[in-house]
């Protein structure tokens, strides 16, 4: 099973890298980050909405309704002549239901530890949300995921081939007091003390061997 480790280190995911640097205008390696960062956060706040049923049942609903992975076949596509509308859209509406109220304080995080400005981070983390609703729709898909336990653990298990500190540290991001609530302590937890050293520094160089 294909986990986000292999996506991000594949060939597609270097041409998602290429493609959303060229829209956004900003260097490979920067926006590599971003999306390194980025993407485990977004399947990690999935994961905890399938918790219940109907979080469960929503987001099945979307893959199979809309993204079904096809998304990943014309990649190529998708980039030349810039980002169509629709799909930048569709990206904002994933990331409104999976962050809620919480989002600026994602974007802003992000920005704090890429370097690059929050407006940026927004537009990178929408074009990669349709591209992340893709792959996941593709696995559930090629999996034959059809109930909220499947789906927990096939989300589970494409955030599972990442070090232990990167686990602990997107549960960390995800649920900083355990309340329930989702990224509640983000900015805090990145942009605070350099307790976690092995945090997200840790991550980028276990996605991408820097």
């Amino acid at each position: 099973m294909a986990g986000l480790l292999d996506l991000l280190n594949s060939p597609i995911g270097k041409q998602v890298i290429s493609g959303v640097a060229g829209q956004t205008n900003q260097p490979e390696s920067k926006t590599a980050d971003v999306l390194s960062m980025a993407m485990p956060l977004i399947l990690g706040a999935m994961k905890k909405n399938v918790k219940n049923p109907q979080g469960a049942e929503g987001l099945m609903s979307a893959l199979s309704n809309k993204h079904d992975g096809s998304i990943l076949n014309n990649l190529g596509g998708l980039f030349q002549g810039g980002v169509d509308d629709s799909v930048i859209n569709d990206g904002a509406g994933i990331l409104g239901h999976v962050f809620g109220g919480k989002q600026p304080q994602v974007e802003n995080a992000l920005s704090q530890k890429s370097g690059l400005d929050a407006g940026t981070v927004s537009q990178i983390l929408k074009i990669a949300a349709p591209i992340v609703m893709g792959y996941l729709g593709r696995e559930t898909s090629q999996n034959r995921v059809n109930d909220s336990n499947g789906m927990n653990a096939l989300l589970g298990s494409m955030l599972g081939g990442q070090p232990q500190q990167n686990q602990s540290l997107i549960t960390t991001l995800l649920d900083a007091d355990g309340d329930g609530s989702i990224l509640d302590d983000v900015a805090g937890m990145v942009m605070g003390s350099n307790k976690k050293k092995g945090g997200l520094g840790g991550l980028l160089g276990g996605l991408f061997g820097k």
